[in-house]
């Protein structure tokens, strides 16, 4: 893209800007939300849209700590092959507006750091190079995982830090390369690496909650828990989610590898990313185990509630057949007791004119008759089993 393009597109950015800054004017401004700092780092205590920490380095030394974006653009003009280092947490659209016209940012990089919700990336403009990555934290309380993002621009003399959530510690980053000039004094590139090893050994504890989860869930699906199911299920979701966070950094760490000698960078800092790179395999090898464990999981869920279910039909069969079995019993006892009630309601009956009634055998006969009709019923269902 020409120069001239390039204004253009920020010249469209800054009206953008303008005016949503006037229409914010009009309004009246929404309630605070309430945050709850966390007292661990200084970069969460800020304000969103403001510049978090700034500073110019010289030979791995800090020689200058401006405290607004236009007084390090002075500095840094006046301090010729310095490296400066800002750190921006939930910055406004001006902020990076002015950052791109100061550091000749490539806008479809502005963009996608104004829009956040990017996959992780590396995109090479010109000579600087724009990294999204997605930190991750494991929160205990609600057994979650936390996933924010984080923009990195990284140019010469400068790197720009733009985070989007609390996590990563990028203070704790910065109090350790300080602490480490000579690893400090190689460049920007080593403040990318700094970065990219903290996200990825910040994956370990998140590995580790979801290892202890999942490890929770196995127990409840072979003791029959009815809620197992759900929670399989919101764990696959966390780790589809981890997925996505940490397989793109193998092709983006293979980029960065490729462009050592292009780049000429130091032997030593190559060491460093092939080790962050060699974690990242790691961790990807641990969470495409988990989703297959649950995947498994799930299946043997699923196995031990058929069967479950396979073993309480059975038991309503069985019980349906001994009711059966009793109706049958029952059954048979009534037919048989029904055929002498019949003879005897019938030879009961008050008429005058009636068949036997002055049969001096009538009575024997009537008799003779019940037994043979309730034997006959008694043989008959003791051949069919019912008695």
């Amino acid at each position: 893209m020409s120069s001239e393009r390039r204004n253009r597109a920020l010249r469209a950015l800054r009206s953008s800007a303008k005016r949503r800054n006037r229409r914010a004017a009009a309004e009246p401004p929404p309630p605070a939300p309430s945050v709850v700092p966390d007292p661990a780092s200084e970069e969460n205590n800020a304000p969103p849209g403001s510049v978090i920490d700034a500073a110019l380095y010289r030979d791995g030394r800090r020689v200058s700590t401006p405290s607004t974006l236009a007084e390090a653009y002075t500095q840094l003009r006046q301090e010729p092959g310095a490296m400066a280092w800002i750190g921006l947490y939930r910055p406004n659209e001006p902020e990076l507006v002015s950052l791109a016209k100061e550091f000749d940012l490539h806008p479809l990089a502005l963009e996608d750091a104004i829009q956040a919700h990017q996959r992780p990336k590396l995109e090479r403009y010109g000579e600087t190079l724009f990294v999204v990555l997605r930190a991750a934290r494991y929160l205990d309380a609600p057994e979650e995982v936390d996933f924010a993002e984080l923009h990195i621009f990284v140019g010469p003399g400068f790197v720009l830090t733009v985070r989007h959530g609390k996590s990563p510690d990028l203070s704790a980053v910065r109090r350790r390369m300080e602490s480490t000039p000579e690893l400090l004094k190689l460049g920007p590139e080593a403040v990318l690496y700094a970065i990219l090893d903290t996200v990825v050994d910040g994956y370990a504890p998140v590995v580790a909650g979801v290892e202890n989860d999942i490890d929770e869930s196995e127990i409840q699906v072979f003791s029959g828990d009815p809620q197992v199911s759900r929670r399989i299920y919101e764990l696959s979701q966390e780790v589809l989610e981890f997925q996505r966070a940490t397989r793109p950094l193998a092709p983006m760490l293979e980029g960065l590898t490729a462009g050592f000698a292009k780049y000429g960078t130091d032997e030593e800092l190559q060491r460093y990313l092939r080790d962050v790179a060699d974690h990242v395999l790691h961790t990807i090898e641990r969470v495409d185990g988990f989703r297959l464990q649950l995947s498994d999981m799930l299946t043997v869920n699923a196995t031990l509630v058929a069967q479950q279910q396979n073993a309480e039909m059975k038991a309503l069969t069985e019980a349906s057949f001994e009711q059966n079995e009793e109706i049958k019993r029952i059954s048979s006892w009534a037919a048989i007791l029904f055929a002498p009630t019949l003879v005897g309601t019938i030879y009961g009956m008050n008429f005058v004119h009636m068949p036997e009634l002055g049969w001096v055998f009538g009575y024997p006969f009537a008799i003779f008759l019940m037994a043979v009709v309730c034997g006959s019923l008694y043989l008959i269902f003791k051949r069919r089993g019912w008695l």
